[in-house]
């Protein structure tokens, strides 16, 4: 379907997840994780599998409950800072345009990681800061809870039937959800439960993200009544 400049609509603000949304750090997560785990003496891939669907404090109740939590989670900000500095990261395709071409008090960063960390992935691949981020520090509770976009949209001043959650991964999908917003899935092959909309790709979305921030709702052009047309000639 193509659509032309488009009519007037109601302006969204958009909250975008980090990691797997606007910044392809799964590698390093894998990587990290493992070096983590073996320090530990357990399995680097099951310690990752269950981190990809817990917070960090409940990765270790789970995987290594023999172990001091505190301890844990030092050994895994040491090894998270450490990749922040050398780590290799890239944006994904699309992410720099997207994210210039919105206004700077439209969007804001809602992640499970630390807001220093974002910082120095942002500046590593040379994507713009928003003036609002919600991080693990700024709330009691993460995704799946609705309180880390509910908090963004407050800051920002947004109703949260005003704004627009970028997600991949299922927690923050729910907890977009769970927030009343309008939730687009972006960097999956298969949709994840719940969304409202669904892109293989964050450059698919690019566009549409754009203009429903604009306030512009694309209007469809009637191109099967032209196909039709052309057939009965």
């Amino acid at each position: 379907m193509t659509s032309e400049p488009g009519r007037p609509g109601r302006t969204k603000y958009v909250l975008f997840d980090v990691d797997g949304t606007l910044i392809d750090a799964v590698s390093n997560q894998r990587r990290l994780w493992g070096t983590w785990a073996e320090r530990y003496g357990l399995d680097g891939d099951e310690v990752y599998q269950v981190a990809l669907r817990t917070r960090p404090m409940e990765t270790f109740a789970e995987v290594a409950a023999d172990h001091d939590p505190r301890e844990c989670l030092a050994t895994l900000h040491e090894l998270e800072d450490e990749d922040v500095r050398s780590g290799v990261y890239a944006a994904f395709d699309g992410a720099s345009e997207l994210l210039h071409g919105l206004p700077l008090k439209s969007w804001a960063l809602v992640t499970s990681n630390y807001e220093h960390r974002v910082r120095g992935r942002f500046l590593r691949t040379g994507l713009p800061v928003p003036g609002v981020i919600v991080d693990a520090a700024a709330v009691e509770e993460g995704k799946p809870s609705p309180v880390p976009y509910l908090r963004a949209a407050e800051q920002l001043g947004a109703s949260p039937g005003d704004c627009l959650v970028i997600e991949d991964a299922p927690s923050g999908v729910q907890s977009g959800l769970r927030a009343g917003m309008t939730v687009w899935g972006v960097n999956a092959t298969v949709a994840v439960e719940g969304v409202h909309r669904h892109f293989v790709s964050l450059r698919e979305a690019v566009p549409h993200i754009l203009a429903l921030a604009s306030g512009v709702t694309p209007v469809p052009q009637p191109e099967p009544v032209r196909r039709r047309r052309a057939s009965l000639g």
